[in-house]
């Protein structure tokens, strides 16, 4: 409700006196829908003049262009009954200007005392903002079909390099029957056990879809229980078992780790028993602190003797492989090896390890 200022008498004055402080376009409407006053800048905005606007019907301004539904809806129907409406949405084409989205803001006042009404109608243009936020949705809704699209690209290749992996192992065991030296056989049979963890790997990360972060524990367990299924013979049997907190890692770094796992175990598996021995046990733990881990591979065999395999920079191919995959995780590798077996410990910074050993 408005009091009328001092030296100020009747709606018009009133009127007047507030839209002069207005630089935005804003109507004031009498009872019946007729323009007792307007700014400068609903003028300008809308080019129209003060001689055909004053007096008039809202709605037969400018050949009828304010004859909206939605802002008859409005002024009619709303206000009347709320008083008040803040963000009324209108889009029109409107003459001179083309299409436009205004936000309507309007109130109803009252005068002390007369019964009569006024009402203020305030117009903002947001058609370059609602442009703006059309372009952000297509942008967004292409975006989407890309990931859709490249998600698309992305399982397909899975599952041709899943393909390639088993061709692959097969033509190395094919090979590895056929050969007749038994250096070339079990170097055959060496790639076959690493494309088959490679594989193995492959497939845990493809069961992840879509995860950035792998949960270490089952994916190490994941891994050694292929590994084991693929080389453990019933007449020496190993246990491969896996101690692992809830930690996780990016499943870039996965693909590393899981690599360094499978030649560790593979090397024990083959190295650590060469004879059949009451609980043999190779143990994998991994442990975290925020971005800190420390990765152990560790057996109860017969220890790294002929010192093949002692992280020398002469050692073997598994050696070669482990040091280039361990410098690519940023880590440190540590060797212990004695008769009561070979302990591996890869480190991302400092880290004291509380996790048990095989024993």
């Amino acid at each position: 409700m408005f009091t009328p200022l001092p030296g100020l008498e009747g709606p018009q004055s009133l009127a007047q006196a507030i839209v002069n402080t207005i630089h935005e376009p804003l109507l004031v409407l009498d009872a019946k829908f007729h323009v007792m006053a307007a700014s400068r800048a609903f003028y300008e905005t809308f080019k129209v003049d003060r001689q055909n606007t004053q007096g008039q019907l809202l709605y037969n301004l400018g050949d009828g262009q304010w004859n909206i539904p939605a802002l008859r809806l409005l002024l009619e129907t709303i206000i009347p009954e709320q008083a008040a409406m803040d963000g009324f949405e209108v889009s029109h084409d409107f003459p001179g200007l083309g299409p436009r989205v205004m936000l309507l803001n309007a109130r109803k006042v009252l005068d002390d005392t007369k019964a009569d009404r006024a009402i203020l109608l305030a117009f903002t243009d947001v058609t370059e903002r609602r442009a703006i936020e059309r372009g952000k949705d297509d942008l967004q809704e292409k975006t989407e079909k890309l990931l859709q699209e490249k998600d698309v690209l992305l399982k397909e290749m899975e599952h041709r390099v899943a393909n390639s992996l088993q061709i692959i192992a097969s033509i190395l065991m094919l090979k590895a029957r056929l050969v007749t030296s038994e250096e070339s056989r079990a170097h055959l049979r060496d790639a076959h056990q690493r494309v088959m963890s490679v594989a193995a790997i492959q497939s845990h990360l493809h069961a992840t879809d879509g995860i950035e972060q792998v949960e270490v524990g089952p994916y190490l367990s994941k891994l050694c229980e292929s590994l084991g299924d693929s080389m453990i013979s019933d007449d020496q049997p190993i246990a491969i078992q896996v101690l692992a907190d809830k930690g996780t890692i990016a499943s870039a770094q996965a693909v590393s780790m899981g690599l360094i796992v499978t030649e560790l175990v593979i090397n024990a598996l083959k190295h650590a028993f060469p004879k059949a021995k009451n609980g043999s046990v190779v143990m994998v733990t991994y442990e975290s602190k925020g971005a800190d881990w420390k990765l152990i591979v560790s057996d109860n065999g017969v220890g790294d003797q002929d010192n093949k395999e002692g992280g020398d920079a002469n050692g073997g191919l598994g050696t070669v492989i482990i040091k280039a995959l361990v410098k690519r995780l940023d880590a440190q590798m540590a060797v212990a090896s004695s008769p009561e077996g070979m302990t591996v410990a890869i480190t991302h910074a400092t880290f004291t390890s509380t996790m048990p050993k095989a024993a």
